[in-house]
């Protein structure tokens, strides 16, 4: 374990030393501080809101109580006390989502596959009580039934690692133009979703970005030539659904027990960096020499 925090720390480090400088003179802050006056500095944040997803807990305070401020105090010298980390945190959502889409996307070769998870915010019976996300999150509706809160929607490759990555509040469509046309802007070759992809509009958009959007067919649709390998690629699409269950129930992005927004992006956030940490992904190991993209 803290050969894996020592890992974690040092490729954050050396992002954050560039990455700070660059901030500190493109930032307009009124002669403000960027970054809240603390012991920690913004590695040691960094990797502990890390580490976390990575650290086999349910629960942020206890793995700070036990993790940070017990087996692992040696590490952290100057560690701060829970509630003033609580505080701290939210100063890393900017350099979190700056590393996580310079450093730790993966490359578009060709084949990749799309598809949206629900990030519940609260229980079902408590929506009318729920203060937190007035006005952000919205109610919305998957295949496992309604749920209060956002859409994370993910574009991987055929390596399992995430090529780009949007938040949209549950009530948005997953065949909203503006999503995908953001999602997919760097991506070229054949891009695979699910059923609820299917859109005449959407087709012709990517279509004209050098994109092939590949789905299946709805029972009461005609069906239509396919090639062989989009077939066989079509039903390795379920590779995706692997990488959400991933997230949700290895890296834990999803939780009803936030008390700020800030705190959601940073918990959702350092998530999905800690995906990318994992030494075993998700991954069909295709040969690239018999497939050719369309």
């Amino acid at each position: 374990m803290e050969e894996l925090l020592i890992g974690i720390y040092c490729e954050i480090d050396d992002f954050c030393k560039v990455f700070e400088e660059y901030w500190r003179k493109h930032l307009i802050t009124d002669g403000r501080e960027i970054m809240p006056k603390c012991a920690m500095n913004l590695s040691e944040i960094m990797t502990i809101v890390v580490f976390f997803h990575l650290s086999g807990q349910r629960n942020f305070k206890g793995c700070y109580n036990t993790l940070i401020c017990g087996y692992l105090k040696h590490c952290f010298p100057k560690r701060l006390s829970y509630n003033r980390f609580v505080e701290v945190m939210q100063s890393a959502i900017v350099p979190l989502t700056v590393y996580m889409m310079t450093n730790k996307v993966g490359k578009c070769s060709g084949i990749s596959f799309i598809d949206s998870t629900s990030i519940c915010v609260c229980g079902n019976k408590r929506i009318s009580r729920h203060k937190v996300f007035d006005d952000l999150a919205k109610m919305g509706k998957t295949t496992m039934g309604w749920f209060y809160g956002f859409k994370l929607h993910l574009v991987i490759n055929d390596e399992g690692e995430i090529l780009s990555f949007c938040i949209t509040p549950g009530n948005v469509d997953d065949r909203d133009v503006k999503t995908i046309t953001h999602l997919t802007k760097e991506l070229f070759g054949r891009l695979f979703g699910d059923r609820g992809y299917i859109s005449q509009k959407l087709w012709d958009k990517l279509w004209d970005n050098n994109i092939h959007l590949i789905t299946g067919v709805k029972k009461n649709m005609k069906n239509r030539l396919m090639t062989m390998t989009n077939k066989i690629l079509l039903r390795k699409r379920a590779i995706i659904e692997t990488v959400n269950d991933f997230l949700k129930n290895i890296c834990h992005i999803e939780h009803t027990r936030h008390r700020s927004v800030r705190n959601f992006a940073v918990n959702l956030i350092s998530g999905l960096v800690a995906y990318s940490f994992l030494p075993k992904k998700p991954s069909l190991s295709l040969h690239f020499t018999t497939l050719t993209c369309v």
